[in-house]
């Protein structure tokens, strides 16, 4: 991976590299050039004086005599001088012997100042003799303004390029040197400047990748200081951001979760993306099974996918309750109403289910319940009102009719009383406005206490009735409630068990609980009414219950009664054999 610093580094290097190169290269060839113009001018000098001298010693006609001046004057100096004839012949020459040599009119200086008449010719050129480049400077001798000869100075450029070559070695060494510790300065400084650069790019990513604890600890200055400041800054915000989304969904998720209704959300392609607990158990289905399923497939209930393709479709707000059989028969109080985005489009539906069916349930037993109070009044209330109109026609006046009728009337209205005491109680009960004051009872006493107010009852039907031993057995319990609970129970045993049947009586005593089962050998309860036995007005046998001058209360107000002591009551029974209630009460009331 490449790191920001190092490219930066490297950029800086080549850059430095190449301004040093550069400037290697203009002072060589300064110095190149200086040297070369300080040769040309000193050749220049000393041709101009061999000029002179030739021509004023007038010894150019003359090849041996000028060769011997030149090579008596400069043989032994650096430069090498060669005349040269107008049509190229060599007249002398320093270094070598002129007639060995080869006519030189070929030479660019010679062409430059003999052909083309400069007064200046120069070439630089290497030497096949000696085999190193050279310098020639040629300048005309002339006579009458007319171009005779040439002199040629010529000097090797040994020395040059082995000064330029040291100098080479001297640029070079500082370039290394200048390299070596503005790389290292460079080296520092991009490490310096890239090193808060890294470090925010790291902490970047760790927040991509959702580590909101990270920060940035490298030290910046200026505009990396205030870089580094707001990445930290971001991070910070970030983080109660997400702990804020946190909290929110934390809290969505738990009322979701422990809403009585049932969530739904499904998005425009109709198929689900959210449910909650409650949904699950009104559908049926986990929501594992449920997540991006369709809602007619999920739900199974065509006239609740209808209502949710409507909104959907239609973007309105629905209510309305809904019938459903699967996976029980519910009544549901349906609202469909459909969320939007930004710009209106409708980005789904949030399907929200409450259970009704108790509430429906409750307001037919209400809706039962004042029908049966109207009829269970009406019925005492018409008899007393006809007895009393037939006692007021005459009848009166017959002391037996009278007696009669008035003992019924006597009847009536004790059973017109103790209906409305019962609707009363039942009334206090279930409004708890009846507090429970408990104390400690021994259930034995009590239960035998109980039983002997029906005695007259059990001796006319000549039934058979087993009481439990007398052992102690104390709970904590309020007196009268208790002995109305077992005197209820027992009533019924009575008034439904055929003459010489038997009623028993059993007390189970348990480390925490006490069990008191009243069982009889009476008609017996039918499968269909066993599950509403506990209701109020509801009679098994409506004309037995009235004959015996029952309310259909009893059985109501000891269920609420048996709750209130924070008890349980349960029931089993078959037609023709007998009925057995079980009454199950701690030996500890709960104080609240």
């Amino acid at each position: 991976m490449n790191k920001l610093w190092l490219r930066i580094f490297l950029t800086f290097f080549a850059l430095l590299l190449a301004v040093l190169l550069g400037i290697g290269f203009v002072i060589a060839d300064i110095m190149k050039n200086t040297y070369m113009d300080m040769i040309r001018n000193q050749l220049s000098q000393t041709a101009d004086i061999i000029v002179k001298t030739v021509d004023t010693k007038s010894m150019f006609q003359h090849s041996n005599e000028l060769q011997n001046y030149i090579h008596h004057y400069y043989s032994y100096h650096d430069p090498r001088i060669t005349i040269i004839r107008a049509d190229g012949k060599v007249l002398a020459d320093s270094d070598r012997d002129p007639r060995k040599m080869e006519n030189h009119s070929n030479r660019p200086e010679f062409r430059e100042v003999i052909r083309e008449h400069h007064s200046y010719g120069e070439s630089i050129r290497r030497s096949p003799t000696l085999g190193y480049s050279m310098i020639y400077i040629a300048k005309p001798i002339q006579k009458d303004g007319k171009s005779i000869g040439v002199v040629r100075i010529s000097v090797t450029l040994k020395k040059i390029e082995h000064t330029l070559d040291q100098l080479w070695i001297s640029l070079g060494l500082a370039m290394v040197m200048t390299l070596a510790v503005s790389g290292f300065i460079g080296f520092r400084m991009a490490k310096r400047f890239t090193r808060p650069i890294e470090a925010s790019i790291q902490v970047a990513n760790r927040l991509i990748e959702k580590d909101y604890d990270s920060r940035v600890k490298t030290k910046a200055s200026g505009e990396l200081k205030q870089l580094v400041n707001a990445i930290n800054d971001l991070a910070i915000s970030l983080k109660q951001q997400m702990e804020e989304i946190r909290e929110n969904q934390q809290r969505l998720t738990g009322v979701l979760a422990n809403m009585v209704s049932g969530v739904m959300l499904i998005n425009p392609a109709g198929r689900i993306t959210l449910v909650n607990r409650a949904m699950e158990k009104i559908i049926g289905a986990s929501s594992e099974n449920l997540i991006g399923k369709l809602h007619i497939e999920a739900g199974k209930n065509f006239g609740l996918s209808q209502l949710i393709d409507r909104s959907l479709k239609e973007g309105v707000h629905i209510h309305e309750e809904v019938h459903i059989y699967y996976p029980k028969e519910r009544i549901l109080d349906a609202h469909i109403a459909p969320y939007v985005g930004d710009h209106e489009e409708v980005k789904g539906v949030i399907t929200v289910l409450h259970d009704i069916t108790d509430i429906r349930r409750l307001e037919k037993i209400r809706s039962e319940f004042v029908a049966n109070v109207s009829h269970e009044l009406k019925t005492p209330v018409t008899s007393l009102k006809g007895f009393a109109e037939t006692l007021l026609d005459g009848a009166m006046y017959d002391e037996e009719t009278c007696r009669s009728f008035l003992k019924i009337i006597y009847e009536e209205s004790d059973r017109l009383h103790r209906l409305i005491s019962d609707i009363l109680d039942l009334s206090k009960i279930e409004q708890q406005r009846l507090p429970l004051k408990p104390e400690p009872l021994n259930v034995s006493q009590v239960i035998n206490e109980t039983a002997e107010t029906i005695q007259e009852t059990i001796h006319k039907k000549q039934l058979h009735l087993s009481l439990p031993d007398h052992k102690e057995v104390v709970i904590e319990a309020e007196k009268d409630r208790l002995q109305q609970i077992i005197l209820n129970l027992l009533t019924n045993a009575a008034a439904y068990t055929p003459e010489g049947g038997y009623i028993d009586i059993e007390l189970h005593e348990r480390e925490k609980e006490v069990d008191i089962v009243i069982r009889d050998t009476g008609i017996g309860i039918s499968k269909q009414d066993l599950p509403r036995i506990f209701e109020r007005f509801y009679r098994v046998d409506k004309a037995r219950s009235r004959q015996s001058g029952g309310t259909g209360l009893g059985l109501a107000i000891v269920k609420h009664l048996v709750e209130s002591h924070h008890g349980t009551i349960q029931v089993e029974s078959e037609e023709g054999k007998g009925t057995a209630f079980t009454i199950t009460l701690p030996k500890k009331q709960i104080k609240s």
